[in-house]
């Protein structure tokens, strides 16, 4: 089907939406864009790409644009909660052949893929129902607008609403955990991906260019405190290395619940769900947009081959849910480990750490 006139519909305009709008484009089609929420800035957040999230962006041929953003990381360095080394990943060696780790503000990387996708985005346009008919879908705005599609694809995210409206599945599960992100300035010098384990809770910092520090903190809980900032200084106060003079820098602290989504099946008629809304996982192996990327690049190669939308479908879903099972099974694994007593855990990691974690990656080394 590559470029043949397939009216598409990509709902979402986060990384995983404008990554398979560019793909789509690559591929010869001309897909629709629509967000809900109206156009604005991010917010200011870091985000860590490991090296099959470079090469899902060679395949984009977006390398070039993101190659002068954000920082190289070479290392994942592991710490206990006093600052004392557990393990260290030499990520170069690990990811050797697939690509780079890189380290960026989130928003830079969504500018890039704003401008890859082409075309605009019709903000403020929220679908407010979807109509499965003979080899097409009906979609209805909620500003009474209504057009037929040959394919719509739900790139909205873990509370995807495309899911509950196609009856592909409902609300994520919160997987139990409390995350915090902020952007710290004039911090601590940290070169190197840094996290410290603790009891039930860790904390990480990564140089993402330009001086500046991801920070990434969770916890076990089910609520997000009132006061970020104070309940981080009150959680990790204790912690050594660099988290105290991070703790002093802190500004603006974002808090969330993170969600799980696991559905028997990806697509009903010719609805889709890519990204969050089909495979969301906690945050824990940084591979939410890593697997978006490839979501985007496997999907525009299973339409462009396939004779039908619906074989293509089925030739997406049967290449990427071993991946992202492998994913979201090996965040589980490593969240298990986080969450073992530091007792029994530290010594562990210092004896096996770093193939334990090397480990956690080994399938996705291999070819999308």
């Amino acid at each position: 089907m590559g470029g043949s006139p397939l009216r598409i519909l990509v709902v979402g305009a986060g990384i995983a939406g404008l990554a398979v709008a560019r793909a789509l484009r690559m591929a010869g089609f001309r897909p629709d864009v629509t967000e809900k929420l109206p156009p604005g800035e991010l917010a200011d957040t870091g985000l860590y790409l490991p090296g099959n999230a470079a090469r899902a962006l060679r395949r984009l041929d977006l390398d070039g644009p993101v190659r002068p953003l954000g920082q190289v990381i070479h290392r994942q360095r592991f710490l206990d909660a006093a600052g004392a080394p557990l393990c260290e990943v030499d990520l170069d060696a690990l990811w050797a052949g697939v690509g780079e780790c890189r380290a960026l503000p989130r928003g830079e990387l969504h500018r890039v893929l704003l401008t890859g996708a082409g075309g605009a985005v019709r903000h403020g346009a929220e679908v407010r129902t979807i109509d499965l008919l003979p080899g097409a879908v009906g979609v209805t705005f909620v500003d009474g607008t209504s057009t037929e599609y040959d394919l719509v694809i739900g790139a909205d995210g873990p509370r995807s609403s495309i899911r509950t409206l196609a009856a592909l599945g409902g609300p994520p599960r919160p997987t139990g955990q409390v995350v915090y992100r902020s952007v710290v300035r004039d911090g601590p010098s940290v070169d190197e991906w840094t996290a410290l384990l603790g009891q039930r809770a860790g904390f990480l910092m990564v140089p993402i260019g330009a001086g500046r520090l991801h920070c990434y903190a969770d916890e076990t809980g089910t609520e997000p405190p009132a006061d970020p900032v104070a309940r981080l200084r009150e959680l990790f106060g204790s912690y050594g290395g660099p988290v105290p003079e991070v703790l002093d820098s802190l500004e603006h602290v974002h808090v969330g619940i993170t969600d799980e989504v696991e559905l028997g099946r990806w697509s009903r008629g010719r609805v889709l769900l890519v990204g969050d809304a089909a495979h969301a996982t906690a945050p824990t192996l940084s591979q939410g947009a890593a697997m978006a990327l490839e979501d985007a690049v496997v999907l525009a190669e299973s339409l462009h081959a396939a004779g039908s939308v619906e074989a293509a479908l089925t030739a997406y879903e049967s290449r990427r849910r071993p991946r992202t099972r492998w994913v979201r099974d090996r965040t589980r694994d490593r969240n298990r480990t986080r969450d073992v007593p530091p007792a029994l855990r530290d010594p562990l990691l210092r004896g096996r750490g770093g193939r334990i974690f090397g480990e956690h990656y080994r399938l996705l080394l291999g070819p999308l």
